[in-house]
């Protein structure tokens, strides 16, 4: 077992973990925070994609212990105060969701996104910046309006 400590969701977590212990599976299992989906396990879906020290990252592709020390937002730290983020709000008002499994990559990649001022208005640039997160149920074009209606909501640096 490895003592760990991070930042997750805004507070510090300490835990003993096996070293093999996948990270999405410590957020999964052992803090309960389930809005990190497995569906690959290859690094390939994106449903497992979180927020590593700001940058989007692979959940399923990284163990709990390569997290000692760094900051991680799971979807759970979007909201806050009962209030979805405006990016949630945005995916709920263009129905950029069905079954769900995909959206929690997909908000974080966007949440990623309107950090860097990526261009919203190029929307073969916008889908690229999307592919790493895989939605079997929607077409995307929803998805792809409801990135363009957070960019609008929500100023580049405030994501």
């Amino acid at each position: 077992m490895t003592a760990i400590e991070l930042t997750v969701n805004g507070r510090t977590v300490r835990a003993e973990v096996e070293s093999r212990r996948l990270l999405a599976d410590f957020l999964r299992e052992d803090l309960e925070l389930r809005g990190t989906h497995l569906g690959c396990e290859h690094g390939i879906c994106g449903a497992c994609t979180i927020l590593f020290d700001g940058e989007p990252a692979r959940s399923c592709l990284m163990l709990a212990v390569q997290a000692e020390g760094h900051e991680l937002t799971t979807v759970e730290g979007l909201a806050g105060d009962g209030e979805l983020h405006p990016i949630q709000q945005a995916f709920h008002e263009k129905h950029a969701l069905q079954c769900g499994f995909c959206t929690s990559g997909l908000l974080l990649t966007t949440h990623f996104l309107l950090g860097q001022a990526a261009d919203f208005d190029d929307e073969q640039a916008l889908r690229e910046s999307l592919s790493g997160n895989i939605c079997r149920c929607t077409g995307y074009q929803n998805i792809v309006e409801a990135v363009r209606d957070a960019a609008a909501r929500i100023p580049a640096k405030e994501a």
